[in-house]
């Protein structure tokens, strides 16, 4: 594979890393920076959501279940028909009826109320479900959040013998809201070589080493378009029919299913539609 074309724009762009496999051969392992553990922002959203594809294998929870069900303790004292409509499904895909984004990141160390879950569900439900993208944490914290009550343990607890320890992830570190839940919706930290890992693992629709871990027919439906052209269940869908975890400053685990292959980016980008331009131009079509 020829990567100077790439190399030559992607230190400017901020690149740190880059590995990239395919039909189970490592193709590139380039390194602008030590290979460190660092936080992956958003791209923890998709480990969020093969945590809920764990718990619906187990059977601790279904997607057709109302939220008002699932959170009865947080619900507000008026419960609109918007929010009565919700269930777990609206979690994962961005279209869950509130008109602004919330639990983002600048905001978290300001909110005066501990318990998120109850906070989330004091935002104006304002559209029906499924109506309306609006890219916000509120879904995959509480995704992850529900996960973890009913499994009773945190996510990095629940996700560790099923997923992180056989895929050689030694415990990571998680964010956490005030009252100590992971918080699903980002903050994990991992390094380059782990998270390519991940995206090898979502390549193989949950196989690692011979074992079927995780129902192949989960990663199917997270890979593909849920109510809308670009996003599935916490994954963005992508150029070359490609599907990805995502980031803030492109933290980036592609997974391009019709190639065979894995690419796989840490960086410091403020300019991500130019990287994964670049990405399409000059890697893609060498896969």
């Amino acid at each position: 594979m020829d990567l100077h074309p790439f190399e030559q724009e992607a230190a400017p762009l901020g690149v740190l890393g880059l590995k990239i496999t395919q039909g189970g051969e490592l193709l590139a392992h380039r390194l602008w920076d030590d290979e460190c553990r660092r936080n992956i922002y958003s791209a923890s959203k998709s480990f969020t959501a093969l945590a809920v594809g764990f718990a619906l294998q187990e059977g601790l929870l279904t997607l057709e279940e109302p939220l008002t069900a699932a959170f009865p303790e947080e619900l507000p004292g008026e419960v609109n028909e918007n929010l009565a409509a919700a269930t777990v499904r609206d979690l994962l895909t961005m279209r869950l009826g509130q008109a602004q984004p919330h639990l983002m990141g600048a905001e978290r160390p300001l909110y005066r109320e501990e318990n998120w879950a109850k906070l989330s569900f004091s935002f104006p439900f304002v559209s029906r479900p499924g109506e309306r993208f609006v890219y916000s944490n509120v879904g995959p914290y509480l995704a992850g959040l529900l996960v973890q009550r009913r499994a009773g343990m945190s996510l990095v607890d629940y996700l560790t013998p099923r997923l992180f320890r056989p895929l050689g992830i030694p415990r990571p570190t998680w964010e956490t809201d005030p009252l100590g839940n992971t918080f699903g919706a980002g903050g994990l930290f991992l390094t380059l070589s782990e998270l390519h890992r991940f995206g090898l693992f979502c390549l193989q629709r949950g196989r690692w080493e011979g074992a079927q871990l995780l129902d192949p027919a989960w990663i199917d439906a997270c890979s593909r378009p849920q109510d809308g052209p670009g996003y599935g269940y916490l994954f963005w869908m992508g150029d070359a029919g490609s599907y990805r975890a995502d980031g803030k400053y492109s933290q980036l685990a592609i997974v391009l299913p019709g190639r065979d292959a894995a690419v796989t980016v840490v960086a410091e980008c403020r300019r991500q539609e130019d990287l994964l331009a670049l990405l399409s131009r000059e890697i893609f079509p060498q896969l």
